[in-house]
């Protein structure tokens, strides 16, 4: 007996599939349960119609994904965070922070969809951003310190220009007067 599944079903296949079942099993189990229905030719030209129209939104959507990780792959992102003296982040940077970013910059990306190792000191990362199954973005990230202690202005010292004092002049001795 065929039988078109409704939904996945581990050991016999994948929803849309049309399957050789026994009978007993077919009308006992599956129809019943709503698991499938029997493959007639009406069901399967409904089954074919339903599969283009999917094939097309799919094909859709993937396209949508290509194009947005076209954009992303051009994205270089600096992401402020505390810091401690030695350079060690508060906390670490997650998939939250890196789809606020994204978002300042106009990419509606959602957070689930971002893939981030630890990283939990300041430097440079790069995320990955899975669109679709078959379609993925990498987006480069800097790590910089907000609270970064400000680095000592250089005192330049102006050293003042020596004037040297005019050398004197010879001094004349005048013939005191005589008591």
């Amino acid at each position: 007996m065929e039988i078109i599944l409704k939904e996945d079903i581990i050991g016999l296949g994948y929803k849309n599939d049309i399957v050789n079942v026994k009978p007993g099993y077919g009308r006992n189990y599956l129809i019943p349960t709503g698991k499938g229905v029997i493959a007639s030719e009406s069901a399967k030209k409904e089954l074919a119609e339903l599969l283009k129209q999917k094939a097309v939104k799919l094909a859709k959507i993937k396209a949508e994904a290509e194009a947005l990780a076209e954009k992303l792959n051009g994205v270089t992102l600096t992401i402020a965070t505390k810091v401690s003296n030695s350079g060690v982040i508060y906390g670490s940077v997650n998939s939250l922070q890196i789809a606020d970013e994204l978002q300042k910059l106009g990419f509606q990306v959602d957070r689930k969809l971002i893939q981030v190792k630890d990283v939990k000191e300041v430097g440079e990362y790069v995320a990955h951003v899975r669109l679709h199954k078959e379609v993925s973005a990498e987006v480069p990230f800097t790590v910089v310190a907000e609270n970064a202690p400000a680095a000592p202005a250089e005192v330049v010292v102006e050293e003042a220009p020596v004037v040297e004092a005019p050398a004197e002049a010879p001094v004349k001795e005048t013939p005191a007067a005589e008591e």
